[in-house]
């Protein structure tokens, strides 16, 4: 397991296309895959393909509860919406940025590092009462080409006030 320094960085908006529901903890290993593959098939349909790796957008995270959040592929342009497909823009800003290599029953306490980071750094999230502005985890090496867990990158980005 290794993970990179926090770090503060400026981004653009980024086009992207998701499904949004609610699942509680158990459900992740099955909702997770499935939601990621019909958003990608329905970006096949229109004869598109994503423009970088899947992410997972946290729009509550109360643990003991249902997690609301969306599951989406980046796209080169925004796109209309569709029935399950939700279309949107990922809001420009800055982001507390890090990096962890390594499986992905350990994103809890990489989690809880980073918001550990930027409170010792007096860095306060954009949020809209208890939802996150933008709280990304980003899938940078695909469970499906690469068997070893040791390996698997996530970027989590998440937005600052």
């Amino acid at each position: 397991m290794a993970t990179t320094e926090p770090k503060l960085e400026q981004r653009d908006g980024q086009p992207y296309i998701g499904i949004r529901t609610k699942a509680a903890i158990p459900e992740l290993p099955t909702v997770i895959p499935q939601l990621h593959e019909e958003a990608h098939a329905w970006l096949g349909a229109q004869g598109l393909a994503p423009s970088g790796p899947p992410f997972i957008r946290y729009y509550t995270t109360d643990m003991a509860t249902k997690l609301d959040i969306e599951l989406g592929w980046p796209t080169e342009r925004t796109l209309a919406s569709d029935g399950r497909i939700h279309a949107g823009v990922l809001p420009a800003g800055h982001y507390a940025v890090l990096l962890y290599t390594g499986p992905y029953e350990n994103l809890v306490s990489v989690t809880a590092g980073l918001l550990e980071w930027a409170k010792a750094h007096n860095v306060a999230w954009k949020m809209d009462g208890e939802e996150w502005g933008s709280r990304l985890e980003w899938y940078l090496i695909d469970p499906g080409e690469e068997a070893d867990s040791a390996k698997w990158e996530t970027e989590l980005a998440f937005l600052t006030a």
